[in-house]
């Protein structure tokens, strides 16, 4: 009785959840078939810029009906991002559109962005000004990366109270090994490289002299494209705004102490205005909005979906230069987009191979790497390519460091950002033993086997034959590399281990090593393939994962539904997220670790390539 019970209350929740699933689909296809409710970009207004979340190539992927139901009950989501290819369309767009009377760049809520991404945007926004139309950025306090952004424009406001510190780049990590020894906890560390840092935090309580040394190189030479950038923006000399801690703390005093006031008198922004200030001068720009208490506005994402062709058709008589992205760490089999799969990045490269009007293929790598067995298996790919007459050109955007690299290896062509992080050759392997821990627990291991191998587990003690097996494995894979690279690069392999040693660097020096061909951004590198694939005429393809149709409509339904809802402009500012970010990079540190799963436990990874 209580079975037959249950079963009737399950049907009914079951019944219940899906007739409400369903309303909800009803009425939220109503509304976005209303035209009365569609996105409509004013005759006269501006163009907010506010972007929130993290800049990427291609973003993760995201079960759309868990981000439904997300919606549904109100939920913002986790760590969102913006493709940055739609930003760019945005801009491009705007320049063009008569509606469009100014940009308003406000990136308070921008979280993450890799130099490349935010020169791409500036690069827009240059082009934007050309056409003759004022860019207003303006913010209560600016982040190092969302300044970048804020001074390409014509006009940089802050608020009086606000702040904004440009403190450089670093990079610092957490040390575990002090932690681990008290837990007795047994780390296993092989590896090859001078350089090849990714491990230190295991068997280190502090940073390596060769690891800071390789680390300063390029994150100088970062720095310096940066200050150069700001200098140019701003017309200002590359030392007014690198002061020491000494030299800040006496302007500060200056200032009276204020860091907005510091700001204006240093040229960083034009003038200090509150919101109410930013609001009256901007409605005088654009006119007043009759909805909004604001100026006559369209955020980023109304925009985007008031202009973005719902229904692209693609030229099925034109040539094509097909475009993969490789995005995130490197793992072995299928991965969701935002992850590297080696089977599945594969099969997208197969799949450009296989397609007729595919002449050329563009891979556009921002991965620090991960399983060297699956960076082969991706390697392979592009081999593949090259045999079918299909030339290849791999494009790095922020990151193509150690299996970004390798993947990138045996292109015809290697393109590179100046600020693109690259290299950092070498190979590692790593593991953890609990013997002691559990001894200490009275827990212990025993048996018999036929081999030295057999029984083999976390919970035994590493025999050292076993560990030399392990090594030679490594020094095998790293001499791989060196000849992978050699043989494509048109270097003897000792040539290659001299700037290997898993050593890092940026794109500019890249090229100087001859690690890289030219430099340039995605769009030089498709003209570049085209031109090995002698096109004179071709259209772009992207060649991505294939949704179902299921899963395609709710996106579709998603996307549209996004644009119809408040977007944070000069009505929203959101507090700062300082310890959140803090807490979530601690989180990254072992969630990239946890997830590696080569199955030989060979690693072509550069964890030390992210800045802080």
């Amino acid at each position: 009785m209580f079975s037959r019970l249950w079963k009737i209350i399950n049907t009914s929740r079951i019944i219940f959840l899906n007739l409400v699933f369903f309303l909800f689909v009803v009425i939220l296809v109503s509304a976005l078939l209303d035209d009365s409710d569609q996105v409509k970009v004013p005759e006269s207004a501006a163009l907010v810029l506010n972007l929130k979340g993290d800049l990427v190539e291609q973003k993760r992927y995201v079960d759309p009906m868990d981000k439904l139901l997300q919606e549904s009950m109100g939920q913002e989501e986790d760590r969102p991002e913006i493709l940055i290819t739609d930003v760019i369309e945005v801009i491009n767009k705007a320049k063009r559109d008569d509606r469009i009377k100014t940009l308003v760049i406000y990136p308070q809520n921008l979280t993450r962005a890799g130099l490349h991404h935010l020169q791409l945007i500036t690069d827009a926004v240059v082009e934007f000004k050309e056409s003759g139309k004022e860019v207003i950025a303006f913010a209560d306090y600016y982040s190092q990366d969302q300044y970048y952004l804020a001074a390409s424009a014509d006009k940089v406001w802050m608020n009086p109270n606000g702040m904004m510190l440009l403190e450089g780049y670093g990079r610092y990590r957490v040390y575990f090994k002090e932690a681990l020894d008290k837990l007795k906890i047994t780390q296993h560390v092989f590896k090859v490289g001078t350089y090849k840092s990714a491990v230190e935090p295991y068997i280190r309580n502090d940073m390596s002299d060769a690891a800071k040394e390789a680390n300063k190189a390029w994150l100088d030479q970062l720095w310096g494209n940066y200050k150069r950038d700001i200098a140019k923006f701003r017309n200002l000399n590359v030392t007014e705004f690198d002061e020491k801690a000494g030299q800040l703390l006496e302007k500060l005093n200056q200032a009276n102490g204020s860091f907005a006031e510091y700001a204006l008198r240093a040229g960083l922004v034009d003038e200090l205005r509150t919101r109410e200030e930013i609001r009256k001068d901007m409605i005088s720009k654009v006119g007043q909005s009759s909805e909004h208490s604001s100026f006559n506005q369209i955020s980023f994402k109304e925009y985007l979906a008031a202009t973005k062709d719902p229904f692209p058709m693609e030229n099925p008589a034109t040539d094509k230069v097909a475009i993969v992205v490789a995005k995130g760490t490197i793992l072995n089999g299928h991965q969701k987009p935002g992850t590297i799969g080696g089977d599945s990045t594969a099969k997208l490269l197969r799949k450009a191979r296989l397609d007729k009007q595919v002449k050329a293929v563009v891979l556009r790598v921002d991965s620090p790497g991960g399983s060297a067995f699956a960076s082969e298996i991706i390697r392979q790919e592009v081999e593949l390519l090259k045999a079918a007459g299909k030339p290849v050109v791999a494009s790095m955007a922020n990151y193509a460091a150690s299996g970004g690299y390798w993947i990138s290896a045996s292109a015809n062509q290697i393109w590179a950002s100046e600020n693109t992080i690259t290299g950092s050759i070498g190979i590692f392997g790593m593991f953890m033993t609990f013997e002691k821990s559990l001894s200490e627990l009275g827990i212990n291991t025993d048996g018999i086997g036929t081999t030295d191998f057999s029984g083999f587990s976390p919970t035994q003690e590493l025999k050292p034959e076993i560990g030399a097996i392990i090594q030679t494995s490594i020094e095998r894979g790293y001499q791989d590399f060196l000849t992978l690279v050699a043989e494509n690069r048109d270097m003897t392999t000792e040539q290659v281990d001299k700037i290997a040693q898993g050593r890092v660097w940026t794109g500019a020096k890249a090229k100087e090593l001859g690690l890289v061909d030219e430099l340039g951004d995605l769009d030089d590198a498709v003209a570049a393939a085209a031109k090995l694939a002698s096109l004179k005429q071709y259209d772009r393809k992207l060649i991505e994962r294939e949704l179902s149709p299921k899963d395609l409509f709710l996106q579709n339904l998603l996307d549209n539904a996004d644009a119809l809802l408040p977007s944070a402009t000069t009505d929203t500012f959101e507090g700062n997220k300082t310890l959140q970010s803090m807490i979530h990079k601690l989180r990254t540190e072992f969630e990239r670790v946890n997830q590696l799963n080569d199955p030989q436990g060979i690693y072509s990874f550069c964890l030390t390539c992210e800045i802080n």
